[in-house]
């Protein structure tokens, strides 16, 4: 497999640096904060757990704490995972093979480019940045061909915090079941949109062929419990899928699990705390890429917690995120981290986080930074 860029410069940084400004999750809690959401039942059925193996599909009443979550499945349409990159890696595997052809939005997390792309053909179509970061339809029509097996998207998308319209979604969709195509959706941020009107269906609930990811570590900001999810209405890939696991976790933790459901029962209180967090953080930058519009251009985004702001000063991005984390400890993503092997990606942007709480602290450096260096 090719290096995982992302992760590999995470694990260089991600806890050396001071002030973790491109952190993709949302402020965690701590265990007893969410033990203190749990009815007094599950915190005796928690307090009593009894650490055995658990079930590979996962717990069942976590699957149908889940699948409450979704419109239209059933606790039989969940499969769950040790985290979301599990479910990236075990979909991709079981429905690609070395004479398909997959298509990936760009820019996207590196797992949905690299893993694909050790299977069978791929082709990368490029979200808009003068369109909002939009997805034109007819150019993922254009990179269709006979033998089309997946098609691989995420809103609201890593690294640009885009949310497709639901026009465009909708003929995605169209699309897919017209020619057969399986529909891959990462909705990791669905619940933190900055305006509800705008957020997306789950694609398991809309199409049959459709695949929906999810985590408790992103909207969730959860990320420790290392719980994710793929709820389909295709019992057949499921089951594929649920096999292919008894080669990796085979089973989840068992304290992850029922951490898991405490917190999707508490799930209106968790999520109205991390979009109240996000859009605190979101005014914050606001006003910071203000100050600095010659250095800088940004527009908040419709969803998720993380933005990619255009650097427009002295040297090159990929030089101004590394002096940064080197001499003042404020740790951001360069756009040397989202190259794409299938297209050109943007060299000037870089990725930022707001959904840790105390951002003030890491603007502040930001700020002294470039008042000295600008």
């Amino acid at each position: 497999m090719r290096d995982f860029a992302l992760e590999t410069y995470f694990s260089k940084w991600e806890f050396s640096a001071r002030y973790h400004m491109t952190a993709s999750d949302i402020e965690s809690m701590s265990l007893r904060d969410l033990l203190d959401m749990a009815t007094p039942e599950d915190r005796a059925q928690f307090d009593g757990l009894w650490l055995g193996y658990s079930e590979t599909w996962g717990l069942p009443a976590l699957r149908a704490e889940i699948a409450k979550t979704y419109e239209t499945a059933t606790p039989e349409n969940v499969l769950c995972f040790a985290g979301a990159e599990e479910g990236v890696y075990i979909a991709m595997r079981v429905l690609l093979g070395k004479d398909d052809h997959a298509i990936v939005v760009v820019p996207n997390y590196q797992a949905a480019e690299t893993v694909p792309l050790d299977i069978c053909a791929v082709s990368g179509v490029a979200l808009n940045a003068d369109d909002n970061w939009s997805l034109d339809i007819d150019e993922i029509r254009r990179a269709v061909r006979p033998n089309t097996k997946l098609i691989s998207i995420n809103f609201p998308n890593n690294p640009t915090g885009a949310v497709l319209e639901k026009s465009r979604f909708d003929a995605l969709v169209a699309l897919c079941r017209e020619h057969g195509i399986w529909l891959f959706s990462d909705e990791v941020y669905r619940g933190v949109e900055r305006d509800p009107a705008i957020r997306l269906p789950q694609v398991a609930d809309v199409y049959e062929r459709g695949l929906s990811l999810n985590v408790m570590s992103k909207a969730y900001g959860l990320p420790g419990l290392r719980i994710g999810w793929i709820v389909a209405k295709d019992q057949a890939v499921l089951q594929q899928m649920e096999r292919y696991k008894h080669y990796l976790s085979i089973c989840n933790s068992v304290p992850g699990e029922y951490l898991a459901l405490i917190a999707l029962k508490a799930r209106d209180k968790i999520l109205g705390r991390s979009r109240a967090l996000v859009s605190k953080n979101a005014a914050a930058l606001g006003d910071f890429f203000g100050e600095f519009e010659n250095l800088f251009e940004w527009v908040r985004p419709d969803g998720g917690c993380v933005g990619f702001p255009k650097y427009t000063g002295r040297g090159s991005a990929d030089e101004f995120c590394e002096d940064l984390v080197e001499k003042t400890g404020v740790f951001l993503l360069p756009p040397k981290i989202y190259k794409s092997e299938l297209m050109e990606t943007p060299t000037d942007r870089f990725r930022i986080g707001f959904g840790r709480k105390d951002i003030e602290e890491g603007l502040a450096a930001l700020r002294a930074y470039l008042r000295n260096n600008a």
